[in-house]
């Protein structure tokens, strides 16, 4: 499965539906009459998500730059608004748009942290009336639930989507841009839609809380290149991780400080073998004093494997790093510049 950023910027096409007229004995009015009867509960149901729609979407805001146009969520009194690194770009500027008034606010990057896809940015000036969204809990999150993503997909400001949790702790690759693309842990699964323009927005449980920011959609294999979304399947940053990185950008004047992640210190690309396919993970530079450079791994190595797992390419390397644990000593497994193979543990 290719996955692809909720694109931010799109073109909404309008699509017109002509309606056959039906005479009176026709079977749709037939079928129209005897529709079954609402479940008992179905309005207490519906009233929960009006409320919820009511509580959060004060606190969804939407984020437009020179070239771009996303989702941000109310962080803090102070004019803070969490949303997705790849959201804010290259930005240092930014124009805010908050969901109870037509006007823009001018906001600024306090920092982002694209390893995890995540950007802080601050209102200039903060109205009184702003609505800090209450963050929840993901990691007590349970497949099943209903949750609702409320963005601005394709421009259209305050649009919500309802699905359910379809799994935790998903590892999923974002696609490179300039860059290499961010690997991302602990994902979030869910089936409510996450359009174009959905991304930096709130994913939010039937309590109000926001558990997860909306970040990745599903791109169907067969419509690679085109941009077809593979329905159902969508991906967040789960909360907990927000906030602690959100948190840390504000704390430390746009740095984070502490990643939680493995690493190895060590600038990498991706090369080739003699059948011109991926084969291993160049070390272009060794960090000093990092774990790779503890272990003894060398510029001009390449890795074929960590964790007795095999890498080709550099995605394949972030994402094992992404499921170890910092501080956890594992086997890295070199091919020399003379060609030969070797093995050095390694603390990450």
């Amino acid at each position: 499965m290719t996955l692809t950023r909720s694109t931010l910027i799109c073109a909404l096409t309008a699509t017109v539906i002509a309606l056959a007229g039906c005479g009176a004995g026709s079977t749709a009015a037939q079928s129209s009459s005897s529709t079954a009867p609402l479940p008992a509960d179905a309005p207490a149901l519906e009233q929960v998500y009006v409320s919820v729609v009511a509580k959060v979407l004060p606190s969804v805001v939407q984020i437009t730059t020179d070239h771009a146009l996303g989702s941000g969520v109310v962080f803090d009194t102070k004019g803070d608004i969490v949303t997705n690194a790849h959201v804010v770009g290259q930005a240092m500027r930014f124009q805010v748009r908050l969901a109870d008034s037509p006007k823009t606010i001018p906001a600024t990057l306090v920092g982002a942290y694209p390893p995890d896809d995540l950007a802080v940015i601050r209102l200039d000036q903060p109205p009184p009336s702003l609505h800090p969204a209450h963050f929840g809990d993901s990691t007590k999150l349970r497949v099943g639930q209903i949750v609702m993503a409320m963005g601005n997909p394709l421009g259209l400001t305050g649009s919500v989507t309802n699905g359910i949790i379809s799994a935790t702790g998903r590892t999923v690759t974002e696609p490179a841009g300039n860059g290499p693309g961010a690997t991302l842990p602990e994902i979030i699964q869910t089936s409510a839609a996450i359009n174009p323009g959905n991304s930096g927005g709130a994913l939010v449980d039937l309590v109000g809380d926001v558990i997860g920011i909306p970040t990745l959609a599903a791109l169907e294999p067969q419509s690679e290149g085109m941009g077809g979304a593979a329905p159902g399947i969508g991906f967040a940053i789960p909360s907990h991780l927000v906030t602690d990185i959100a948190g840390q950008l504000i704390a430390h004047d746009g740095h984070v400080v502490n990643s939680h992640r493995a690493a190895l210190g060590v600038g990498v690309v991706t090369v080739v073998g003699p059948d011109d396919l991926p084969a291993g993970v160049g070390v272009s530079s060794v960090t000093p004093g990092g774990p790779a450079a503890t272990a003894g791994v060398q510029a001009g190595e390449v890795i074929t494997a960590v964790n007795n797992i095999p890498v080709h390419q550099t995605a394949e390397l972030s994402q094992v790093l992404a499921n170890l644990d910092p501080g956890q000593r594992v086997p890295v497994t070199l091919v020399t510049a003379d060609g030969g193979t070797r093995d050095r543990k390694s603390v990450v």
